[in-house]
């Protein structure tokens, strides 16, 4: 169990991941949209994640979301690195209703966020826009490559969580053990 907790002026958060767990989640932020979409990407990704934050949301959701991004991908981080013996590499299709989306990503070590969804506007009282916050700050402090493209889709809630599940899903498989892969780099090292 890694644990990561972050204070700042804007946010208190306190967070612990398993990345041999089972999917299980305890999510608190005070943003319900976003509660669902970490407690997918918890299910799907197999990672176990308790994660409170107290944030200012008398301004708006972006420092919680944000800084959720922040102190997830320092655990991911250092629950990850130095890899060995896992497949590096992960992708994935998730399709909800009419939408699709796909995620490939990169246990690299090099942080690099494309975020190719074109929606606007809200899901209940999130802004959409948050979304591209929070994979750039989970994969700029996680040290991933994340590539999420939108493939279709009309309603913003399953473009979202279809997003959100894509990247569950491609880390899941990016971290499934190969023993006989050792360091999986031609470097020697990530």
């Amino acid at each position: 169990m890694i644990e990561v907790n972050r204070k700042t002026k804007e946010t208190d958060i306190k967070c612990k991941i398993d990345i041999n767990g089972c999917g299980k989640s305890n999510i608190h932020t005070g943003v319900g949209f976003f509660d669902h979409m970490l407690e997918a990407l918890s299910k799907h990704s197999g990672i176990d994640i308790e994660l409170s934050c107290d944030g200012d949301l008398h301004i708006d959701a972006h420092h919680t979301v944000e800084d959720c991004g922040i102190v997830l991908g320092q655990a991911l981080k250092k629950a990850i690195f130095p890899i060995q013996a896992v497949e590096r590499y992960g992708n994935a299709t998730v399709v909800m209703d009419e939408a699709a989306t796909t995620c490939a990503l990169d246990l690299s070590n090099r942080p690099y966020l494309v975020y190719e969804v074109n929606i606007s506007g809200k899901v209940g009282d999130f802004d959409v826009e948050l979304a591209e916050e929070f994979f750039h700050a989970l994969s700029g402090n996680a040290g991933l490559t994340v590539h999420i493209i939108q493939d279709r889709g009309r309603n913003k809630h399953h473009i979202l969580e279809a997003s959100f599940k894509a990247f569950a899903v491609a880390l899941r498989r990016a971290l499934i053990k190969n023993e006989k892969l050792g360091i999986p780099s031609t470097k020697g090292i990530l």
